[in-house]
């Protein structure tokens, strides 16, 4: 099977076995999103959904949390690790949306790449899942099942991940396809060498069924 038949294939089965698949980060506005995403980092997104209520709560807004010391964004999303350096990227990044954007997300990709702390991924996920644009958001359960299903070969660099798949995933699957990857990634093909694949829907299509992998 080709790769891009292949891709098909596992775009519809995982459709069927996740119609709901979304973002399991929490948000109701898109600034959100962007801090959710940042805190995601090394840290669960069960936990991530925990802390911003405090986070939240105390700043409501853009224009609160750019105004707000370091120190204090610190101390409320230190549970999330990686505490000084995400609450210095959050600061900034809130403080170039308030004095460049309004307020307001910029619905350019190069645009993200340039607030502090937004790298590809991060990119991605905004222009999916806020601006409804075609995207591949390469996180770790996406660069493991994609290997281990056989859409990519033995590539663990996020990017080149990413650019791959872009070759064979039709770009207004992009974004719920890799939402879906993230689901069976946590309950089927999790990161385990030897992953659950008797109960697996691709078990009959996927490269690696059965076998102990590193990836």
């Amino acid at each position: 099977m080709m790769k891009e038949q292949l891709a098909v294939e596992v775009i519809e089965r995982l459709k069927k076995e996740y119609p709901d698949a979304g973002c399991t980060l929490d948000y109701d506005q898109a600034w959100k999103l962007l801090v959710s995403v940042r805190l995601a980092a090394q840290c669960t997104d069960a936990r991530v959904n925990v802390v911003v209520e405090d986070l939240y709560a105390r700043y409501p807004d853009v224009e609160a949390l750019a105004a707000a010391d370091v120190e204090d964004i610190e101390r409320i999303v230190r549970p999330c690790g990686l505490g000084k350096s995400k609450a210095r990227d959050i600061s900034a990044c809130m403080k170039i949306l308030k004095e460049e954007y309004d307020g307001k997300i910029p619905r350019d990709f190069n645009a993200l790449l340039k607030l502090p702390g937004v790298g590809r991924k991060s990119a991605n996920l905004i222009m999916g899942d806020v601006f409804g644009e075609p995207a591949i958001v390469t996180d770790t359960h996406c660069i493991r099942l994609t290997n281990r299903i056989g859409l990519v070969d033995g590539i663990k660099d996020p990017k080149k991940v990413e650019m791959a798949l872009w070759k064979i995933i039709p770009p207004e699957e992009g974004s719920d396809f890799c939402h879906r990857l993230v689901y069976h990634g946590r309950d089927i093909c999790t990161a385990r060498t030897k992953p659950f694949c008797d109960r697996c829907c691709l078990e009959d299509i996927c490269a690696k069924a059965g076998v102990e992998s590193s990836i």
